[in-house]
């Protein structure tokens, strides 16, 4: 090939180059126009599109709220929280260890004033989907809540510390609707009248700092949402409804579902109690 025609090939390459990224601009701004706008205050009560492509896990939450000045979604959530954006000086936000909050975020306001919010964080990726909201002993969660003699003997036979004592579905443990009559009572009264405190310990904890805060994001294929929520209105929301037992043999407290952990390849863990909520639930409440 002669210099001449690799020199015209080049320059013809080069011009097609420049025709094809003339054509591309305009497109792309219009696709910028049509970006969601931030969320308004309307927006954060029921879940609004995430920026981007939603989020990946806790780090990518904190990230954001770090970066809040640029952030439109950060930006949501501390209106969210009651605070204006233009009244604040700082943000630094910190994933803790051994605490319920997921995230902690440090707020100084222009006045000097600091304050601190806990958010406690549940991923959902899909339509909907069970997340666990807390998992412990059952002996942990008889001292937590002074579980009276009978509900924890019945308890036991649930959670497989103790063998059944009557013909079951399982050899190593016993569902809620094979108990005898009156410790199955027993249970779903326990509960019943503890409802409110059983649920607010659940997403709470019993740690000197619990969160103040509660967000659910969504990722799926077509959208993302999220809502941010103070944990009272949470708590109510989930404590909401009766105390029954499932078809399955667990136990529904209100919005909440009560079961044996199971699995762990037959392990002691498997006999841990851990309680589980719809967070999509929450996005789709007023």
């Amino acid at each position: 090939m002669t210099s001449r025609r690799l020199t015209r090939i080049l320059l013809l390459t080069l011009l097609l180059c420049r025709l094809l990224c003339a054509e591309a601009r305009p497109q792309d701004s219009r696709a910028a126009a049509q970006r969601p706008p931030a969320a308004d205050d309307a927006d954060v009560r029921r879940g609004s599109l995430i920026a981007k492509a939603g989020f990946s896990n806790e780090d990518h939450v904190r990230d954001k709220l770090n970066d809040w000045m640029a952030d439109p979604d950060a930006q949501a959530w501390l209106k969210a929280m009651n605070y204006s954006p233009a009244e604040i000086r700082k943000v630094r936000a910190e994933k803790p260890h051994g605490q319920k909050a997921d995230v902690v975020v440090h707020i100084t306001m222009n006045s000097g004033q600091k304050q601190t919010q806990g958010i406690s964080i549940k991923l959902v990726s899909g339509e909907s989907g069970f997340n666990q909201v807390d998992k412990r002993w059952l002996k942990s969660y008889a001292e937590m809540w002074n579980m009276p003699l009978p509900v924890i003997r019945a308890m036991k036979f649930y959670v497989g510390e103790d063998a059944p004592s009557r013909p079951s579905r399982r050899p190593d443990r016993m569902y809620l609707d094979e108990l005898p009559d009156e410790s199955r009572a027993a249970v779903v009264q326990f509960f019943t009248k503890n409802k409110r405190r059983v649920v607010e310990d659940l997403f709470a904890g019993d740690g000197p700092q619990p969160p103040q805060w509660f967000m659910v994001t969504q990722n799926t294929e077509d959208s993302q949402r999220w809502t941010l929520r103070e944990l009272n209105e949470v708590v109510n929301f989930y404590a909401e409804g009766h105390v029954v037992v499932t078809r399955a043999g667990n136990l529904k407290i209100g919005r909440v579902s009560m079961q044996r952990k199971g699995g762990d390849n037959g392990r002691e863990t498997a006999n841990m109690l851990q309680f589980k909520i719809n967070p999509v639930l929450l996005l789709d409440a007023p």
